[in-house]
C-alpha cells in the first residue's frame, strides 16, 4: 500500500496485489476492503486496488515499491 495523488485530499491509499493463481479478483477486492474496514480507520482503507500478474522485486525478493508508486507521481 502507498499514497497516490488525490485532488480532494492530496493523497489517497492504493494497494497493488499479486493474487494467487485461480483467484477471482472481483471477489478478492471486496474481501480486502471488507477486511480493512473492520481493522483500519476509514482513511487508511485503500480507495484503489490494482491486481498485477507480477510485482517488481529485488534479487533478494524484497518489493520495489518505488517502481509501483513513481508512475502516479509523474
Amino acid at each position: 500500500m502507498f499514497g497516490i495523488p488525490d485532488e480532494e485530499f492530496g493523497q489517497s491509499v492504493m494497494a497493488v496485489i499479486q493474487p494467487s493463481d485461480g483467484s477471482d479478483v472481483a471477489t478478492l477486492a471486496d474481501d480486502i476492503r471488507g477486511f480493512a474496514d473492520t481493522r483500519l480507520a476509514r482513511f487508511k482503507v485503500p480507495s484503489t486496488i490494482e491486481f498485477r500478474d507480477e510485482l517488481p522485486r529485488e534479487a533478494s525478493g524484497k518489493l520495489k515499491k518505488r517502481l509501483l508508486r513513481d508512475p502516479y507521481w509523474e
